[in-house]
Order: structure tokens, then sequence, then C-alpha cells
């Protein structure tokens, strides 16, 4: 098909999909999870053709890009626990009786076409589809070429899945054309689409913003920052310090830097130094880190705006909350921050300062994510400032219109 027809068939499946039953949007999901499951094998050995391909690329990179029978396993306990939520379109929100009598509220509808662009993880098209169906929502994804086979596979059953449920199979597509200037393209089609949601290279979503002629909510990079107050507890900022950076290194909520009070440094860094390069930890610190284990690099200013996205983390000694807060601002790409500290006062001055999709207190940056948050899955973390901020769950796919009920009301 033509973009053009690929874009069609996305309109006419959305203006029947936005009065789909919670009851059909169920059974998509469910019969879904059945059919990974039932199919895990094919789907893996789909997956190993494109880890063949994907010698080349960084070790974190095809950690994020395989799939593995457990891994089915986590996707299709996703997509029950997204069958389990609430239906979001057609609740009323603010019904206000006006001095006239008549009443005024806000429905919840889908957006209608959302253009979701996305590079290397595959579980992410089976997520995309799940929020977007039962948010009401039309998916047109568009996935990196690296998860080219996989992709392609989950999209066979996500196809089936909606069939069987009784939705149109073009509810949910993949654009055909793979060529950049596809996506350019795309995104200037407003006849069509809704939303463009981007996730991906700093360069990608750039280009995509420069482009759209409709609404965009981009998920950046993760250049994510944790900073360990002098008040403390030091068992406590260790491990949060280590999972924050060593559980998954490639995952965009990862922290990339480790900001530390001048005097704590001594009762935190030794033990967490340790504990880094026995994890196989690149640590690139300032003076002072370096002065205390020689297998610690010298940090250069590049280092402070990298996102790594790999086993290394830039470590910082700061004089104060003030400079720790000030580095986060001029460095940090916006995703989530975080905060160790007993000083109650401070964490609140922190949440409120920072202006990061998620801002967290004694909690790994990890932990920022739209299953952690309760939200099932996620379609990505926004990090615009319009709309919403943070991991979008199905309400944030949504959007309000006005519905007024009257008793022949007129204006006077």
């Amino acid at each position: 098909m033509s973009t053009q027809e690929q874009l069609e068939l996305c309109k006419q499946a959305s203006d029947v999909l936005r009065l789909t039953t919670t009851i059909n949007k169920n059974r998509f999901l469910l019969g879904l999870a059945d059919l990974l499951l039932q199919n895990t094998g094919e789907i893996v050995l789909e997956n190993a053709k494109d880890l063949e391909l994907a010698k080349e690329l960084p070790i974190a990179m095809q950690q994020r890009l395989k799939l593995s029978e457990n891994s089915i396993k986590s996707i299709a306990k996703g997509l029950r626990e997204v069958a389990e939520l609430a239906d979001p379109v057609g609740t009323i929100e603010k019904m206000c009786r006006r001095p006239n009598g008549m009443q005024v509220g806000r429905m919840r509808v889908p957006i209608g076409v959302i253009f979701f662009i996305f590079e290397s993880r595959p579980n992410v098209i089976v997520d995309a589809a799940a929020m977007c169906i039962k948010s009401g929502n039309v998916l047109l994804a568009r996935g990196g070429k690296e998860a080219l086979y996989s992709n392609n596979v989950l999209l066979k059953y996500i196809k089936k899945a909606l069939v069987e449920a009784g939705l149109s199979e073009h509810s949910v597509e993949q654009l055909e054309d793979r060529s950049h200037e596809a996506i350019i393209e795309v995104v200037k089609m407003d006849k069509f689409i809704n939303l463009v949601v981007p996730r991906g290279r700093e360069k990608l979503i750039r280009s995509v913003k420069e482009a759209a002629r409709v609404p965009v909510i981009a998920h950046e990079r993760g250049l994510c920052h944790l900073y360990i107050d002098a008040t403390a507890d030091v068992i406590k900022a260790v491990k949060l310090a280590i999972n924050a950076k060593t559980s998954n290194p490639s995952a965009c909520n990862s922290i990339e830097t480790v900001l530390v009070h001048k005097d704590i440094v001594n009762d935190v860094v030794p033990a967490l130094l340790t504990q880094y390069l026995d994890k196989g930890v690149e640590v690139r610190g300032d003076k002072t880190i370096c002065g205390l284990n020689d297998k610690c690099i010298l940090a250069t200013e590049e280092d402070w705006s990298t996102e790594y996205l790999d086993l290394i983390i830039s470590i910082k000694v700061v004089e104060n909350s003030d400079e720790a807060i000030s580095h986060i601002k001029k460095y940090s790409s916006g995703l989530t921050d975080s905060i160790v500290t007993e000083d109650y006062s401070l964490a609140r001055r922190f949440t409120q300062e920072i202006n990061s999709a998620s801002v967290l207190v004694n909690a790994s940056n990890r932990l920022t994510d739209g299953g952690q948050f309760g939200l099932g899955a996620e379609l990505g973390i926004s990090t615009a400032s319009i709309h919403m901020k943070g991991p979008m769950g199905i309400v944030d796919l949504t959007v309000t219109k006005y519905i007024v009920l009257g008793d022949g009301q007129i204006r006077e």
C-alpha cells in the first residue's frame, strides 16, 4: 500500500474504534496475550534474525532488542493488566449546573490516529497497540530497522487479535514505507494524523518537530541525574545509585550522572565506587572522585551532557544543593531526575524547582515507567510542556470535549 492508502484506512478505522465497547477492547488485549504465549517459539526465532543482524551494535543495544520466553510472558502480563484498567473513554468529569439550569461537563474522548515512532525495542509495538486500542485510538507505528523481523511477527498477531475481537485490522498499522522521507511526509498530513509521538535519537525527534503540522509529544533522550544530599541515608543512597545505573543501563530512565554533596563524600563514594567497578561500570569523575580511586577516569565537560546508555557513569562533587540543582537544570534532558535526602524542606524544593517529567525523592530513577506507576504500560515518557508530562497512560491518550445538557436555555 501507498502511505496515502494506509492513512485513509487508519482514518476509517478511527471513526469505528472510537465507538467500540470496552468489552471488545479487552477481548483484543486478552486474545493478544494468549496469542503471544501460544506463539512464543516463532516470535523468538524471528527476533533471533534481528539479533544476528545486530552483532555489530553495542551490547546494551542488543539487550534492548532481545526477546525471550520470559520477556514475552512479561509482555502478556502487561496486556492483561491494561485489560483490567478502567476505560476512560466516555467518562464525564466536572459536571456542574449553571445558574440558568443547564449542565456543563467534560467527556473524555480518543485523540484519533496516533503516529508513533520508536527504535530498537520490539516489545514497544505491543505496548503501544495495547494503550491505543484501550483508549480508542488507532495506532500507526514506525519501528526501527533493528527490530524489523520482530515487529513484523508481533504485528501479525496484533492484527489477528484485532480481527478475532471484532475490530478492524487497520486499527493498528505499521508504516510500510521505511524511508525517513516517509516519516516527514506523514507528520505533515493533518487530515489523517491527530498526534505524533516520537521516541528515539535526538536528531530524529528534532526533524519530526520541525516538519510536523500536527501536535507532537516527544519522548526525549534520557540524560538523568541522582543527587545525594548531605542528609542522605548512606545505605539508601548507595543502593539507589547502583540500581538506577546498573539494573538496565541501556534504558532511557537509567542515570548518567551522580552528584554528591561534599560533606558526605567520604561516607558514600568509596562504597559506591567499589560496587560500580565490581559491576563493570566505567566511572568518569571530577578530581575529587578520581583522587579516591585510581581506576576512575577524569571527566570532561562533554561527559556532563552525554547520554551513555551503557555501563558508564559520571560522578561530580558539589558544594551544596544549590549547585546540584543548577547542574541538573543545565544538563538534564528533562526525563527523570532524583534526590536522596532526609531533609523534607529540601525534598519539596527539589520537586518544585526541577521541571523534569518525573522527579523522585528517595527512589530509583528506574521506577519511572508506566507499569511501575500503575498505568499498565506507557506509550512513552512525555517531556513536552503541553498536555501532560511523564509516562503516558491510557487516560493521557484521551482529551476532553465539553458536553452541555439543557432544557431550552438560550443566550440572553
